[in-house]
């Protein structure tokens, strides 16, 4: 399973509530505080708002996608000496919207359906050990 010391604040920014509360459940093993968004512009919200250590972005939400959520994201960080890693979240696997991704921002990109395996492996990358 997880490793208990990884610490951290994750946002998880999905408009498809069943995919917060599998992101949530798979992070359950890791000492994580979790926040939940349900668009694009609630995760952008949240991020000015709050300093996050990692953000899984779904990419088809309503009201602003994960590109531009992103995209707005980078752009805030210009100011700032930290980055946020995000990690986009999609049901498309095709390499024209893989790029796109990149393009936008992103550090990594898990296809849906994801597996616990993938979470981990994740968090392991981006979250600090205590």
């Amino acid at each position: 399973m997880g490793n208990p010391n990884i610490r951290g604040r994750v946002l998880v920014a999905d408009d498809y509530f069943i995919n917060q509360e599998l992101l949530k459940e798979m992070l359950g093993s890791f000492d994580c505080e979790i926040d939940t968004a349900e668009n694009g512009r609630e995760a952008l919200e949240r991020y000015s708002s709050n300093e996050y250590d990692l953000i899984f972005m779904d990419i088809q939400m309503p009201e602003m996608d994960g590109y531009e959520t992103t995209r707005q994201i980078r752009i805030k960080e210009e100011d700032v000496p930290k980055h946020t890693p995000i990690v986009a979240v999609t049901a498309s696997a095709l390499v024209d919207d893989k790029q796109k991704c990149f393009d936008a921002g992103v550090d990594h990109y898990i296809s849906k359906p994801f597996q616990l395996n993938d979470i981990l492996e994740t968090v392991n990358r981006f979250l600090p050990l205590d």
